[in-house]
């Protein structure tokens, strides 16, 4: 999703993610068909009536504090590192 804000306002590509999850179509290709369908006035073609084996998309929310245990593993594996440097 990032990438689309290369060439994309957050605006744009937040009202697309907004809009996708309301249609239950989580993915890059939909968001990036949302966002320009947006730009050039025209419905989006996204009919998953076509596609009854895609698995509907479920989005939790995420914990901020899932983050922080990541943050937490990587900064004792450096400073772990780095004491074992100074002692040799």
């Amino acid at each position: 999703m990032l990438r689309l804000l290369e060439t994309f306002s957050i605006l744009q590509v937040e009202r697309a993610v907004v809009q996708a999850h309301g249609l239950g179509v989580l993915g890059f290709d939909a968001i990036k068909h949302l966002v320009l369908c947006a730009i050039e006035q025209r419905p989006p073609k996204l009919d998953l009536t076509l596609y009854p084996y895609l698995p509907l998309a479920t989005v939790g929310m995420t914990d901020a504090g899932n983050y922080l245990s990541l943050l937490s593993g990587a900064g004792a594996g450096i400073s772990q590192s780095m004491e074992a440097c100074h002692e040799h």
